[in-house]
């Protein structure tokens, strides 16, 4: 039976990170393991950065965005030499299985300490949902309730101005957060790169619909499309429409997360301890058809992702 096992957070924060290192230490602890807990990713499990945990030491934090347990990225730890020092670190407190919670980067580093002995369980947190294998990623329905909420708030003094906001959302390498916090705000035109659009099309629909008596726009855009200040620029230039870039930014990974954020942050740190419990690693945790699924890491980062491009399609024809 395993007797000790890690957790850390690695990569970009998300909210719900916090919610899942709960479970996994409550989790373990009542199968009568010790838990440590890593700070600063794998830059702590180096170093030394870790801490043993008890049921007080997840207190109070299911509500809280962000990671008690901090987050780095480490460019060591991509070479044999850090690798080789994060295992013998493991080895030297007794550590035999981690359970990561992160993003592909994460989940590459898990592979290369599982081929080294550690067992590791993946658990994909990020505010992307750029991770392939699961339907749904950690702080995915907290960002984009963030950015929701911040969107409504711009379209307010839109109105005020008869302008066009043109807002930049997260989403470096895929439009997910865009197309759905297009929708659910009624923006004018998504421009995400799944997706080929034309400022031209796009202006020329925004006068069609000032023509019927539409006096302000919201046009959302993908952070890996960027320049939303050249493209509020050409708008504007071609429709003679006021328009103002906002770009979200950071702000969307805070926040306290929502229900569901802490539901499945919750049932994923769970399922994590139960896979370690049989002795199983080198596997990342994910969601099919709203139940518990697990991969092989290496098939798991094979796998790729569809964008959702008849919810695209819904946006523009209902965006009157």
């Amino acid at each position: 039976m395993i007797k000790k096992i890690g957790v850390l957070t690695s990569g970009g924060d998300a909210p719900g990170m916090n919610a899942a290192v709960r479970a996994v230490v409550r989790t373990a602890l009542s199968k009568g393991m010790e838990v440590y807990g890593i700070r600063r990713g794998y830059a702590g499990l180096i170093t030394g950065d870790i801490i043993k945990m008890d049921e007080r030491s997840v207190s109070d934090i299911i509500h809280r965005g962000g990671t008690i347990l901090y987050t780095a990225r480490c460019p060591e730890f991509r070479t044999e030499e850090g690798i080789l020092k994060a295992k013998a670190k493991c080895d030297e407190l007794g550590i035999e299985g981690l359970v990561v919670i992160g993003g592909d980067g994460s989940f590459r580093g898990a592979a290369d300490l599982s081929a080294k002995g550690v067992l590791c369980i993946g658990l994909p947190g990020t505010i992307d949902n750029d991770i392939a294998c699961t339907e749904y990623t950690i702080g995915f329905d907290t960002a984009m309730n963030t950015a929701m909420e911040l969107v409504d708030k711009l379209r307010d003094t839109s109105q005020s101005h008869d302008r066009c906001s043109v807002v930049e959302v997260m989403g470096r390498g895929a439009g997910h957060i865009a197309v759905n916090t297009g929708i659910a705000c009624g923006a004018t035109d998504i421009i995400t790169k799944e997706v080929p659009y034309d400022i031209d099309a796009i202006a020329k629909t925004m006068l069609e619909k000032q023509a019927k008596g539409k006096k302000n726009f919201v046009v959302i855009v993908a952070e890996g499309i960027g320049h939303s200040q050249e493209i509020a620029t050409m708008i504007q230039e071609k429709t003679h429409i006021e328009a103002r870039a906002t770009i979200l930014g950071h702000v969307q990974r805070g926040g306290n997360p929502t229900l569901r954020d802490r539901v499945e942050a919750t049932r994923m740190g769970y399922y994590a301890v139960e896979l370690l419990e049989q002795g199983i690693g080198n596997r990342v945790v994910g969601l099919k058809d709203n139940k518990l699924v697990d991969y092989d890491i290496q098939e798991a980062l094979s796998m790729t992702k569809a964008y959702d491009e008849k919810l695209h399609h819904i946006a523009e024809q209902i965006a009157f």
